[in-house]
């Protein structure tokens, strides 16, 4: 019970994909404690230590409240007005003697958990018409995005476990008891996985280290990093050369079978095995193991991204999903119905257009675009190189590429060399620090909070809403509303327009192109609301659960979800094959032209290839997922987690002890990093966390500076991508390492 002075409030968790429930306990406009929320439908009751860390966030005296301009190379506190007007005076200028390619966006991992940034910044790439676009998608999930899309036709159709009726789950590359799912959501993922074994299924996973996830499962295999995909073809090979494929219902809707069992014909387990470090007969073994379980699925992320086969990989775990017939089905990997803005369940259902990639190119470097996005590894030299097109301005919005992209010292440099630099961030931190100007956004509990991506994620269908917890203060602008004003600003508006009456023209025009001749009804439906509510409510209405602008009473609309504050269930995942495919043919697309020919130029030429004997590979922990993190006390506190992984065998050959710092070091790029031995690790791998080295000059990030850690990108150049989805290679570099004397 509350006491009588304190007040509840229910938030969606807005700090990582498992958007878990909370419950908020509030004094005196202050909140008093945070726990789960028992009744939330989807997470119900689960909270790990990033949700209760909002507090921290909220009351963090380091997050920006105050818009700022660099003045004499110093930041200083300005009004909103003298903010937009800065950007005024600098910004269009540019455009207009250099054209639109000469300004780039960069956009970072926190956006997805901001409605207001969600909704908006597309708005604004649109308004600014530049091809520059970059965003941390291309450092962890391209490769998924793009064999998604060639296989089912769009970018988000990405097949999820159904893990609460699975038998059997394979994981690759990924610790989804840390993470609680990514590009999968699934809060409590330890304890889905303890009722899946306690009827009997297994878990098995392959990873180079034995990761919170592996010490749970039934059975661990090492793997040597960046072979993924060679284990994988042998286990495809397996399946056609024992005859253990079965297509099920999906026969009639897969294309390229035929196609596949040539181009995989030269991968048998046994010639594979040396490659990837485990024993044909292991492979063998996993094969007819996925091929003969009832209900079961192969799920693989990170790890399995951020290598150099990124996009074969990710397309051979789906091949396995379908050739043993999990795909589509209860207990395999199944596709979420999301109740609001995914495109799957919009429009003529069962064939599209399908993807394309390559309508441009980076200037420099020649990088093929991808889903509207160029390689964020590209940035650097696009801004340093000159000539017709060269990057002279730049809008960062909630995001650190200093930190998180390869070769961060040559971009903080390159970003030296803007002509102008506009950052939307609630940090000073290592890359804003650059900016000319700084809009900062909202505590996340002063925003409403809606989950855009994530509901096409999930591992059951739901629907939820948060209101804001505070009033945000009257002389700060919400996110969406700096935005807005960026749009005005590169549309020739000015800073001064009305940007109540520029959101009402956007979302007008949205209405017209779909609705058509219902357009003013519908804009009448919801003449009550504005900006991120606004558009909430009319997609929610237009979906597949909606009430169609009052056709359908039953069906949802945000009044209906402001009024479940634990959120709406759905029900669990169910099949939505054929209808929600999206490719031209109308089928499956089991053999795109784009990878068999990365099939056919790379992997067999790189089974020869020599081993390196020692690689790095990244890790993420559940207190530091990204960077501002290390800035919060809860999650800052305890044991000092940026540590270099070092299996006892490579210690003792190399010379190296526990507690103490050691050199790492990659082509012309070294750090140094406490050294922890663990036989977790696979011999011949070091693991290194990910999104540390808080030790730049100007940054205002007073936590995370106590204790910087060593930057794990600092030690890639950025010249290693994946040449299909441009994601960066962050996983199975060689390295070498010696103790620092």
């Amino acid at each position: 019970m509350a006491d009588a002075t304190e007040t509840i409030a229910h938030r969606i968790c807005p700090v990582c994909e498992a958007c878990c429930g909370l419950e908020l306990r509030l004094k005196d406009g202050k909140v008093t404690s945070i726990r789960g929320h028992d009744a939330d439908v989807f997470s119900a009751g689960y909270i790990c230590p990033k949700g209760a860390a909002l507090k921290d966030l909220h009351e963090d005296p380091d997050r920006l409240r105050t818009p700022l301009i660099k003045r004499d190379g110093r930041f200083v506190e300005v009004s909103w007005d003298e903010a937009f007007a800065e950007i005024e005076r600098r910004l269009p200028p540019i455009l207009a003697q250099h054209g639109r390619n000469a300004a780039a966006l960069v956009i970072g991992n926190p956006t997805v958990h901001q409605v207001g940034l969600m909704l908006y910044f597309p708005r604004l790439a649109k308004a600014l018409g530049t091809q520059n676009m970059y965003s941390a998608s291309t450092l962890d999930q391209m490769p998924k995005q793009l064999s998604s899309g060639l296989m089912f036709g769009h970018w988000l159709s990405i097949p999820v476990p159904d893990i609460e009726r699975s038998d059997f789950l394979l994981i690759l590359g990924a610790n989804p008891v840390v993470s609680n799912g990514s590009l999968w959501t699934v809060p409590d993922f330890r304890g889905k996985a303890k009722a899946l074994r306690a009827r009997g299924g297994r878990i098995v996973v392959i990873d180079p280290r034995r990761s919170e996830t592996a010490a749970m499962a039934d059975a661990h295999h090492f793997i040597r990093p960046g072979s993924d995909v060679f284990l994988l073809l042998g286990l495809v090979h397996t399946l056609f050369d024992e005859n253990l494929v079965r297509l099920g219902r999906l026969a009639p809707h897969v294309a390229g079978l035929d196609a596949l069992a040539k181009a995989v014909a030269e991968f048998s387990a046994e010639r594979v095995a040396a490659r990837c470090g485990m024993a044909a007969i292991a492979i063998r073994d996993l094969a007819r193991t996925l091929a003969a379980a009832e209900r079961a699925a192969v799920y693989g992320r990170l790890g399995t991204c951020t290598q150099e086969y990124g996009t074969l990989v990710s397309w051979l775990i789906d091949v396995l999903n379908v050739l043993t017939g999990h795909l589509d089905e209860p207990g395999g990997a199944m596709f979420p119905k999301a109740p609001a803005f995914a495109a799957n369940a919009a429009g003529k259902p069962g064939s599209g257009r399908g993807i394309v990639t390559g309508r441009w190119h980076s200037r420099v470097g020649g990088a093929p675009e991808v889903f509207g996005e160029l390689p964020i590894t590209c940035l650097a030299e696009e801004i340093e190189t000159s000539g017709d097109g060269r990057i002279r301005a730049l809008i960062s919005v909630a995001g650190n590429p200093v930190l998180s992209a390869p070769n961060g010292s040559r971009l903080a440099t390159a970003l030296d060399q803007l002509d102008f630099m506009v950052s939307v961030d609630i940090y000073l931190n290592e890359t804003t620090r650059h900016a000319d100007v700084i809009l900062p956004g909202s505590s996340p509990l002063e925003e409403v909070h809606y989950d855009i991506a994530f509901p096409q994620l999930s591992y059951r269908n739901q629907a939820r809403f948060s209101p804001a917890v505070f009033t945000r203060p009257s002389d700060h602008l919400a996110e969406w509303q700096s935005l807005l004003r960026l749009i005005a600003i590169v549309q020739g508006r000015g800073a001064a327009a009305d940007i109540r009456q520029l959101d009402d023209d956007i979302v007008a025009d949205d209405v017209r192109r779909i609705a058509g001749p219902q357009a003013e009804a519908v804009m009448q439906a919801v003449s009550d609301l504005q900006g991120p509510e606004r558009q909430i409510d009319l997609a929610l209405r237009a979906g597949p659960y909606g009430d169609m602008f009052g056709m359908k009473p039953d069906g949802l609309n945000l009044a209906k979800l402001k009024a479940a504050p634990a959120g709406i269930d759905l029900g669990p995942l169910a099949p939505r094959l054929p209808d929600l495919l999206r490719t031209p043919s109308g089928k499956i697309e089991l053999a795109p032209a784009m990878l068999l020919d990365d099939l056919r130029r790379r992997p067999a030429a790189d089974l020869a290839r020599p081993l390196p004997e020692l690689v790095i590979v990244g890790r993420r922990q559940v207190r530091s997922n990204n960077s501002w993190m290390h800035n919060l006390p809860i999650l800052a506190k305890g044991p000092f987690r940026c540590t270099a992984l070092v299996h006892p065998q490579d210690a003792q050959r190399l010379g190296l002890q526990s507690g103490r710092m050691a050199r790492i070091v990659s082509g012309n790029h070294a750090i140094e990093a406490q050294i922890e031995i663990s036989d977790d690790m696979m011999p011949g791998v070091v693991s290194l966390p990910h999104g540390w080295g808080h030790d730049k000059h100007g940054a205002r990030l007073t936590r995370a500076a106590e204790r910087p850690g060593a930057n794990l990108n600092a030690l890639f150049d950025g010249s290693l991508r994946d040449p299909l989805s441009g994601n960066a290679v962050l996983s199975g570099v060689p390295v070498k390492l010696a103790p620092v004397v």
